[in-house]
């Protein structure tokens, strides 16, 4: 039986010449055309005025964070229910993260609690706000939009001009989405992107910084090639980082820029064929998509609970045995040892999703036969347990 994988990478567009192309020409490292090519095609994808390609999405969390302001001792707010990049980022700045919770229905940023927190926790002042209890500054709120889905962002950017807060979007996850018609990213002082091999579009590795400032994109720019000020003499006068894109990276990432509608459409498709095969499964909830976004599905998730009977993780276990890769959502964030005294907030959700949260195969080239595979093994596997349980 041929194995289903969670979610590989599709070549199936200009790769092979563009990289071709690098090596007739000797292009090969960091600087490059490629470089510059996939920076103006990705920040014309989003509407953005400005993109910076980085090494890695967290590379490009860790610039962006350092562009905005963010610095020794302060603090910013996270989602408690996201991968661990944004956390170690805002370390890496010498800040630390207040975890906040997410909504119960589509496992965002809650912006009420974070609006809460803010408001009974912190207090405004002439040099920004800061937090009551320890009386350091919060600095900025880093909303993660989480699987594809954005985050209810008009709110929160109020809440953040409010209280003097830079906004760095993670968007790493939700490229090809929309939020009232906006791409994510191009909201905050920065947006963040990622182009692992899992993601939409990958370069194999990679990240982008997106930003309407002059002058921050060129900041990311200089502190990402380890803080330059003289490239003849190699003189620093800042502490940088190799952080920069190569044109063999670059070369990939725009080829596979030039199928981003396609694969946004078939992810859409995946995703309303598990709609369809699974609305009726006992104990199963779909991923919800608001009125104002239009989301990726950028990995299919669904929460399994009671009268499933079966747990996540036992489906899990059970999808592997028919070899169909399925994985958990990523553990919150206060539960993870180097945050574990970290600041926290309204924390009532994220426990919960983590532990029914099942991502289900969600490649772009998802055969249909392959997808009533996973689908049939889903339905098999709770709807039985559930109707012998009963």
């Amino acid at each position: 039986m041929r194995r289903i994988p969670l979610s590989v990478p599709v070549m199936r567009g200009n790769e092979g010449r563009y990289l071709q192309e690098c090596i007739d020409t000797n292009w090969v490292s960091y600087v490059g055309p490629f470089v510059e090519r996939f920076e103006t095609a990705f920040a014309q994808a989003v509407s953005a005025p400005y993109a910076v390609a980085m090494q890695t999405g967290t590379a490009a969390l860790h610039v962006a964070l350092l562009a905005a302001g963010v610095g020794r001792d302060d603090l910013v707010i996270v989602p408690d229910l996201t991968f661990i990049a944004p956390a170690n980022a805002v370390r890496y700045c010498g800040a630390d993260p207040v975890f906040v919770d997410v909504t119960p229905d589509r496992w965002q940023l809650d912006v009420d609690k974070v609006g809460r927190f803010l408001e009974q926790e912190c207090e405004r002042g002439a040099d920004g706000t800061r937090d009551r209890t320890t009386g350091r500054r919060l600095a900025a709120i880093i909303p993660v939009h989480l699987l594809g889905h954005p985050v209810d962002l008009d709110p929160l950017i109020a809440l953040a001009e409010r209280h003097r807060l830079a906004v760095v979007e993670d968007a790493t996850e939700s490229l090809g989405s929309s939020y009232k018609g906006r791409a994510p990213g191009t909201f905050g002082i920065c947006g963040c992107f990622s182009f692992n091999g899992n993601k939409i579009i990958t370069s194999g590795g990679g990240g982008m910084i997106t930003t309407a400032s002059h002058d921050i994109a060129e900041r990311a720019r200089y502190l990402s090639t380890q803080a330059r000020d003289d490239r003849r003499e190699y003189v620093h006068e800042s502490v940088g980082f190799n952080y920069r894109l190569t044109n063999l990276q670059a070369a990939v990432g725009l080829a596979q820029l030039e199928q981003l509608d396609a694969h946004v459409a078939r992810k859409r498709e995946i995703a309303s064929r598990y709609a369809k095969g699974l609305a009726d499964v006992p104990g199963v909830t779909l991923p919800g998509e608001a009125p104002w976004a239009r989301s990726t599905f950028w990995l299919y998730t669904i929460l399994v609970a009671p009268p499933a009977a079966r747990t996540s993780r036992e489906l899990i276990a059970a999808l592997e045995a028919e070899d169909i890769e399925a994985r958990p959502l990523w553990a919150p964030l206060h539960e993870q040892r180097p945050y574990r005294d970290a600041r926290t907030f309204g924390l009532e959700h994220s426990g919960t999703i983590h532990a029914r949260a099942v991502s289900l195969p969600s490649s772009v080239d998802l055969a249909a036969e392959d997808q009533e595979r996973v689908i049939a093994a889903v339905r098999r596997s709770l709807v039985a347990v559930a109707k012998r349980s009963a």
